[in-house]
């Protein structure tokens, strides 16, 4: 591939930025410091301020407070236009009496690009997203996965320093969803610009990101790689929200080095790690991950068990989901191997063990009374 099509990354940072819409809160205290070539996303449930803030960096919106700076040029109040910024939406937005070539080229049209230029952008865009044998196609020809291609490649062809993404794959199923993730990958790892990436899946978020935004409620809850924020969660509700987990109700009862001591409502005590710093008497919930749990644990570790009495069985394809209660009664759900189905019955308590060290105790979130 020829260099020439690759963007100038450039870096992105928000300060303090918050935007009402009369009564309600859109975004508040927005902090994000995004590097040259990241890739971040920007995750939570609907209404949790993402598409807001991605509106805001790219001058839909203006914010109330706060400032965006793009290579440390205060761009705050600057007109979309001027930004420079590339964008794939939803809906893809190709024009339809367009063909592919046109509707990759038509950001260098605006720019009035000279055409032979123009013509070798076209055709390294297409090439990078593999679909330069389709060029003089219309969009009604093109599958759901093809018209997103076109959309990526128009959005990168004129080289810009960040592209804005907004829930770019959700109207593609599961399978075609996973080969354009993979894609997406790929064009990054080429291409090189800065990414922001609005998602409410946390697959996209995990699967794609250098780093991961988790909002809720019209705030930052936590930024991480995503391995930190799955295995060090802020708090409860980001652990509920990147990943399955079981939640027990537990008090700190001791600290030392490397493990907490708590114990659950049931009178079990419990050891684990801690997100953050914590004293005797706290209240945290354990965070208990469904691949996480044994049958036979390795006498080795220290593990936390639990006579489990198993309700449901679900056969998932390559690992079985049980569903049960802990003599306590609050339920709990675990992965089992198909070998290790067979020692599993419905009705009868069966001993699981998870590991002190992946048995995470995180704080209550301040708005969350339960899961």
């Amino acid at each position: 591939m020829s260099t020439s099509c690759q963007s100038t990354a450039g870096s992105l940072t928000l300060t303090g930025i918050g935007k009402n819409y009369g009564a309600v809160t859109a975004v508040r205290d927005i902090d994000l410091s995004v590097g040259q070539g990241e890739f971040v996303s920007l995750l939570g449930p609907s209404g949790s301020g993402k598409t807001t803030t991605l509106n805001i960096i790219a001058g839909f919106e203006a914010p109330d407070v706060g400032s965006v700076a793009l290579a440390e040029r205060d761009i705050t109040r600057l007109p979309t236009h001027k930004r420079n910024l590339g964008m794939v939406l939803q809906g893809y937005a190709l024009f339809p009496h367009m063909t592919v070539a046109e509707n990759v080229g038509f950001p260098l049209k605006v720019r009035r690009k000279a055409r032979p230029a123009a013509k070798k952008r076209i055709e390294e865009a297409l090439e990078i997203v593999g679909l330069g044998q389709l060029r003089d196609r219309y969009p009604r020809q093109l599958s759901g996965g093809q018209q997103q291609r076109v959309a990526v490649a128009r959005s990168i062809v004129h080289k810009p320093p960040v592209l804005l993404m907004d829930e770019p794959l959700s109207a593609l199923d599961r399978s075609l969803r996973k080969q354009m993730q993979a894609e997406l990958r790929r064009v990054h790892q080429e291409v090189g610009t800065t990414i922001i990436y609005v998602t409410h899946d946390q697959d996209e978020a995990l699967g794609l990101s250098d780093r991961t935004v988790v909002m809720r409620d019209a705030r930052v809850r936590q930024i991480g790689s995503p391995r930190e924020i799955y295995e060090r969660p802020a708090d409860d509700f980001v652990a509920g929200f990147v990943g399955a987990a079981t939640f027990l109700d537990v008090h700190c009862l001791d600290v030392s080095p490397g493990h907490v001591t708590t114990r659950a409502g049931c009178g079990q005590p419990i050891r684990g790690s801690a997100t953050d710093r914590v004293s005797p008497g706290d209240r945290l919930r354990v965070v208990l991950r469904p691949e996480d749990a044994h049958l036979i644990p390795d006498p080795a570790r220290q593990w936390n068990t639990f006579a489990i009495t198993v309700t449901e069985k679900v056969f998932l394809g390559d690992r079985v989901l049980c569903t049960g209660t802990l003599p306590s009664g609050e339920r709990c759900s675990f992965w089992i191997s198909h070998d290790e189905d067979r020692e599993i019955q419905i009705g009868r308590p069966t001993e699981i063990a998870w590991p002190a060290e992946r048995s995470v105790l995180v704080r209550i979130a301040d708005d969350q009374t339960g899961h």
